[in-house]
């Protein structure tokens, strides 16, 4: 198991609709997340930088940031691509965050 972190922008004045978008995940990406290994996924939102947070435990070696070659994925980000700053193929722009500490 390994534990993933990384942060995206929000567009200012989205955050009601990134939680609406992200409570009706559609079944069929949080299957692909599952098969794929990632459990116990939270994304954090800072609302005075709207900077979002996310945080992931990954099962195998893909985090939920390289499966962006699957057509889910795909459609998710053309969907998410009109509130969050994205890069040119629609991918939001994400910083991995190195982690620096643990405490179980």
């Amino acid at each position: 198991m390994i534990r993933t972190a990384f942060k995206m922008f929000l567009k200012p004045g989205f955050e009601a609709e990134y939680e609406k978008r992200h409570a009706a995940i559609w079944p069929q990406l949080k299957t692909l997340l599952k098969d794929s290994g990632v459990y116990d996924y939270s994304i954090f939102w800072d609302k005075e930088t709207n900077i979002l947070f996310a945080v992931q435990k990954v099962n195998g070696d893909q985090s939920s940031q390289d499966l962006g070659s699957t057509e889910i994925v795909q459609k998710w980000w053309a969907y998410m691509a009109d509130i969050m700053e994205t890069n040119p193929d629609n991918s939001p722009v994400s910083i991995p965050l190195p982690e620096l500490f643990y405490m179980e």
